[in-house]
């Protein structure tokens, strides 16, 4: 019979969905497994062949854990709030939601025809009320708490309101945006006004004066990863930086969990080492630096204080509040021009750029420890939010430093006799410090405690842990994102009630910013808060005594994707985020599939989010992600056609040094194995219509390069595409096939076929001609050691998501099978078993060739018996003096000295012998004999 893939895989994807067969229930009898996707956002595009290549990965592994017998979890859902959205909107005057659902009906029907095991009952889409009123939820929690750096946790703001009430605010070790003294008597003096702006310094969801990159075309706060060489990603538009009042998370006060968390989960070091790095944790001493002729004191934050008699200049960040306060008139032209410029330039770009620029502000500040006066200036590699947004400069001892004196010819001084600039230099010197008496005979590490203990005990300074990890920027100036739930009374903000959440986005008029600079949201009509009747009500009525305006701005793209693990867990559950019975079943993600590019953003916040809500008792795991893989990217393969230049006459690739020529994309859909289609070519695009060809063999042959997929390169290739020529499960392993699933690789058609044929092999081997050809006799020792063989690999490989090496094996154990001619149910069976994960759809219908009515899901994963496997005989290699000669077969358990006999009496060994008495005899146990003469 015929492998009829369209028809078996249309059969069973309608069977998985009508029968439920994904659905997951808690089921305290079985061991619990987590496997999620990082969910995609829905782009008008649609999936290509990339996108499911982690999705295919999680799907294995998801099946594989099924039949092991755990009740395996495997959602999807949508990240369905965005800007692309919004912008098609503002161009198009369609509603965001009703392009976001298209989108999301396509992606689906794709997903579903990959044939994934998803349990679309729990599918949560960030753009529907249901869902993000969790995040609000999450939001006013924050802004309800504190973090108590003591407890290590999150607090209720109302415990520190009482405390203030009691003692003020002294001693208080607590994370907050400024230190602020205050008596418990001054506390309770203030307004209400004064004590809401007060909390705003603690609040783990505060507000907040911070550098955003602003897109005025776009009229919105625009993320690092959103903008590119000083242009916004969508549409390139012009960024700059901006000092901005904005929504922001306290993720710093969470710094050292983060950090102390890599500890616990099993990412790879690469990972962690990018977060750690990222975070960024540093000990050193925070001083006060004076500056001349003014009262002012710059604090700066420095991991050597031993090196504090080497510095020649001061650094501030052009963002920095001192800037304005201590350039003089003189400099004030200069100083401004060069604040203009770099607001152009995102932190990101700053801090990769190797250029050196700078501007001297006038002032001077006191080394505090000599008393020598060192110039200030501003320059860009400084950054506001590291530490103090001001430095000391020890050019001797740092490459940025060095090389900005050079720049600007400031002073250098070694602080060590006869070393070079280099810091490396320094700390590789012991004992030698000469700029500074009081240091002079310690090692670099004793000198560093000792300037410390110095600038404590001077008042100068205090020992300090300082993190490069910078509270989230959490307000947007758009559309389409969650609205936060948010109103304003006297300027400053409140909380809607928690029974009143969701706050649902409104209806606009459009979906630009209004008239007077202010975002989208402040063209909506009925967006006012009635506290009296608890509702949301028109804002011709705000009068701020009992109706009041609420927050225009959304909340980023990170908010819906910050804690949706969790609510994959209970989906439809109106009264919490999860619910504690569910949350202690499911507890955390066991596996989590996703791409680099997550690292210091999803990955980050998600688990900040996360340790809120295990402060608050929410989630019961501290961590949300246990393991964590990384998968590649599948990278475009490009195809090129050449055109005679002046005609419009295209010669095959192998001609194409004889002519002069331009080398031109073509579509990679219309190119099989690097042929092209001619007459596909003629129709893909109106110039091309009267073509001519100059062919090889009556072929036309493409170039190809491997580039980033993009529909610019018309490399791009729809699975579709690729699910109706082969099939599904041809798809799923030959995505597999290309290459570790960790690293990425070039997709190539030319494998494709291959893969095909390997399913039909497979396929016959259950049919003789179009009957069923199944046998009850018992195997043989051979095919139970292919068998045998194959569940042994495949079961390590899955373990070690070694997808590629896996579908190897399938084609040889099939092989192997075939030339045995096997067709024994006791062999077949498992076989289809091991293959079901990558193959679901060929392995349901054998399964149910075999007899069976249940779900192949459903089956056990088999386990390979050593005793299958091991040989009978082993092929020797017999050498001499180290030469291979030829082989004899010995039995398994062949003593050496039987070995040994055997080979010097061989009639093949006289010869190399030649009459000699060996010096000895080495075996290599079940590979080698090797006779020295």
């Amino acid at each position: 019979m015929e492998y009829n893939f369209k028809e078996i895989e249309k059969r069973w994807q309608e069977f998985w969905t009508d029968q439920k067969i994904y659905k997951v229930v808690e089921n305290k009898d079985k061991p619990k497994y987590y496997v999620l996707d990082m969910f995609p956002y829905p782009s008008g595009a649609g999936l290509h062949v990339g996108h499911p290549l982690g999705y295919i990965a999680s799907d294995i592994y998801s099946r594989y854990k099924r039949l092991q017998g755990f009740n395996v979890l495997h959602p999807m859902g949508y990240d369905a709030y965005g800007l692309p959205a919004e912008q098609y909107a503002i161009q198009t005057g369609q509603h965001p939601s009703i392009t976001t659902n298209q989108n999301i009906k396509r992606y689906k029907e794709q997903l579903d025809k990959i044939g994934f095991s998803f349990d679309w009952d729990r599918e949560i889409r960030t753009c529907e009320p249901e869902y993000y009123k969790w995040t609000q939820w999450a939001f006013v929690q924050m802004f309800e708490s504190y973090y108590c750096y003591d407890e290590q946790q999150a607090r209720p703001i109302t415990e520190l309101i009482s405390v203030f009430e009691q003692q003020g605010s002294e001693g208080m070790n607590i994370a907050c945006s400024e230190e602020l003294l205050f008596t418990a008597d001054e506390w309770k003096s203030k307004t209400e006004k004064e004590k809401q702006e007060i909390l705003l310094n603690y609040r783990i969801a505060y507000l907040g004066e911070t550098m955003v990159n602003w897109c005025a075309a776009l009229g919105t706060v625009l993320a690092n990863d959103e903008v590119i060489n000083g242009l916004s990603e969508r549409g390139g538009y012009p960024v700059e930086q901006r000092k901005m009042r904005q929504w922001c998370l306290r993720v710093s006060a969470y710094a050292q969990r983060l950090l102390e968390g890599l500890d616990k989960i099993d990412w790879t070091d690469s990972l962690k080492e990018t977060q750690k790095n990222w975070i960024g944790r540093s000990e050193g001493a925070e001083m006060k630096f004076k500056v001349k002729d003014s009262d002012i004191e710059l604090e700066i934050f420095t991991t050597r204080a031993d090196t504090v008699f080497g510095v020649t200049f001061m650094v501030l960040a052009p963002e920095s509040d001192y800037v304005s306060l201590l350039t003089k008139p003189n400099q004030q032209a200069e100083v401004d021009a060069y604040l203009q410029a770099t607001k152009k330039r995102t932190e990101r770009e700053r801090q990769a750029e190797k250029k050196v620029s700078g501007v001297f502000s006038g002032s001077h500040a006191i080394n505090p420890l000599n008393g020598k006066e060192i110039p200030i200036w501003i320059a860009d590699y400084v950054l506001a939010g590291y530490g103090t947004g001001a430095i000391m400069a020890v050019p001797a001892h740092d490459s940025r430093d060095y090389a900005f004196a050079k720049h600007f010819n400031l002073p250098i001084i070694p602080l060590v006799e006869g070393c070079d600039i280099s810091e490396e230099s320094y700390d590789a010197k012991e004992g030698i410090v000469t700029n500074s008496d009081f240091l002079n005979g310690l090692t670099v590490k004793e000198a560093i405690s000792k300037a410390k203990q110095y600038i404590e005990e001077k008042g100068i300074g205090k020992v300090k842990t300082n993190y490069r990890l910078r509270d989230a920027i959490f307000s947007r100036q758009r559309y389409w994102g969650e609205p936060f739930p948010v109103y304003y009374k006297d300027g400053m903000p409140y909380m809607l009630p928690i029974d009143k959440l969701p706050l649902e986005l409104p209806e606009v008029s459009k979906f630009l910013p209004t008239e007077t600079g202010e975002p989208p949201l402040g063209n909506a009509v009925k967006w006012a808060w009635d506290s009296v009747k608890q509702e949301i009500v028109d804002k011709s009525e705000i009068n701020d005594t009992t109706i009041f305006p609420l927050e225009l701005n959304t909340m980023p793209g990170f908010a819906g994707s910050s804690a949706y693990y969790l609510r994959y867990m209970d989906p439809h559950n109106n009264e919490a985020l999860v619910s504690k019975a569910k949350d202690e079943y499911w507890r955390n993600v066991d596996l989590y599939i996703g791409g680099t590019e997550h690292a210091t953003g999803h990955l980050i916040y998600s688990r900040f989010w996360n340790k809120f809500l295990f402060d608050i008792n929410v989630s019961c795991e501290d961590e949300p992600f246990q393991k964590l893989i990384n998968q590649g990217m599948i990278q475009g393969r490009s195809n090129f056609v050449y055109r005679i230049n002046g005609t419009n006459k295209f010669v095959s690739f192998g001609l194409k040094d004889q002519h002069e020529t331009t080398e031109l994309h073509v579509d990679v859909n219309i190119v099989s194995n690097d042929i092209l289609d001619l007459e596909a070519f003629k129709a893909w695009r109106p110039e091309f219509a009267n073509a001519e060809f100059i062919l090889e063999e009556d072929k036309y042959i493409c170039g190809y390069g491997v580039e980033k997929m993009s529909k610019s390169l018309y490399n791009v290739v729809n699975p579709d595409n690729i699910v109706e020529k082969y099939g599904a499960d041809t798809l799923r392993l030959y995505e597999m096939f290309l290459g570790p699933l960790e690293q990425s690789k070039p997709w190539d058609t030319n494998g494709i076929d291959g893969v095909h044929r390997f399913l039909r092999r497979f396929w016959n081997l259950f049919y003789n001609g179009e009957e069923v050809s199944i046998s009850d006799d018992t195997p043989t020792k051979d095919e139970l050691k292919s068998l045998h063989k194959l569940i042994k690999k495949v079961t390590q490989d899955i373990e070690n998501f070694s997808f590629n090496t896996s579908v190897s094996a399938f084609m040889i154990c099939v092989n192997e099978l075939t030339s045995l001619k096997c067709n024994k149910k006791a062999i077949l069976e498992q076989l289809i078993t091991v293959i079901a994960p990558f193959a679901p759809h060929i392995a349901e219908q054998l399964w149910n060739t075999l007899g069976y009515t249940t779900t192949v899901c459903d089956a056990q994963w088999p386990e390979h018996n050593e005793d299958y496997l091991k040989e009978d005989v082993i092929n020797y290699t017999i050498s001499f003096n180290g030469k291979a000669r030829f082989t004899i077969e010995f039995a398994a358990d062949a003593a050496n000295n039987e070995i040994e006999s055997t080979v010097l009496n061989h009639a093949n060994s006289q010869k190399w012998l030649e009459g000699k008495t060996p010096k000895k005899v080495i075996i290599v146990p079940k590979k080698i004999v090797n006779v020295v003469l």
